[in-house]
């Protein structure tokens, strides 16, 4: 879980615990969320994992099956969480995430209200960074979603952060319980013009929003509505390219553009 103690600090414990939840890694592009469970078993294409042998290994631990086979026992950290989630609605995923938290400004503290709610890709991303004092207040029209939503967030031990309503913003606006309080607004709605008035007034007075839209039509009618009540308003796209690095041999290095490596270090 992410959160390990009553202060809502986001932290990982030093060892896995019976009912925490773990990410199983197989590899880069097979990974998976489990609930440990002592008297559970794991089984894939590499054997059959007790979950008794994963309590009180500390994660990222390598851990074998009867065959002998392995997976990683990873922490659901708000990235991995993003890859495993169940789809109820399209995501946002981390290139989106990070630059749009640093966009809006969302530090520990902040209060964040957030429209549509979706998979709860974000809303995970985002109470990880108003924590530990801050709150995210994240909406949905769908009751079924909303409910789902809440039970992820009870999973991933973000729901002290995370407040979920059920409610249509483009066409109710957002609660007026909220009015002068907000230091960011998020929008991801087919029509986010219809709420630009109502999160123009939840915002504190140097308050930042971020309307996300897949359509530069939506883009166009959504610039529009903010020339009423914002300045400094500007459009991004973010696109992600990804390298699979291979031995070989170059000439030479052409260009200064500069590249970002990361890794994960994993127990043996």
């Amino acid at each position: 879980m992410l959160c390990s103690d009553g202060t809502n600090k986001l932290s990982f414990g030093g060892s896995i615990k019976d009912g925490d939840l773990v990410i199983v890694y197989e590899k880069r592009d097979v990974m998976k969320a489990v609930k440990v469970s002592e008297t559970s078993v794991l089984q894939n294409r590499f054997g059959v994992f007790k979950h008794s042998d994963w309590i009180g290994k500390p994660f990222g631990s390598k851990v074998l099956s009867n065959k002998g086979g392995f997976v990683y026992l990873l922490a659901p950290t708000p990235e991995l969480w993003t890859l495993v989630l169940s789809h109820r609605t399209q995501i946002l995923y981390i290139a989106d995430i990070s630059f749009l938290i640093t966009y809006l400004e969302i530090v520990p503290g902040s209060l964040v209200l957030e429209s549509g709610t979706g998979s709860g890709s974000l809303t995970t991303s985002l109470a990880r960074a108003v924590a530990p004092t801050g709150h995210v207040y994240t909406f949905d029209f769908h009751q079924q979603r909303a409910a789902s939503a809440r039970e992820d967030f009870q999973r991933t031990g973000v729901d002290s952060l995370v407040t979920v309503g059920v409610r249509d913003i483009q066409g109710e606006g957002f609660p007026d319980e909220y009015s002068g309080l907000a230091d960011s607004v998020f929008l991801d709605l087919p029509q986010p013009w219809l709420a630009i008035p109502s999160a123009g007034k939840m915002l504190k007075q140097d308050g930042t929003l971020c309307s996300f839209s897949p359509c530069i039509e939506q883009v166009q009618r959504t610039c529009e509505a903010l020339k009423s009540n914002f300045r400094d308003i500007r459009t991004f796209e973010v696109l992600l390219r990804t390298f699979d690095v291979h031995e070989g041999e170059i000439d030479s290095c052409q260009g200064e553009e500069a590249l970002c490596r990361t890794a994960r270090v994993l127990l043996q």
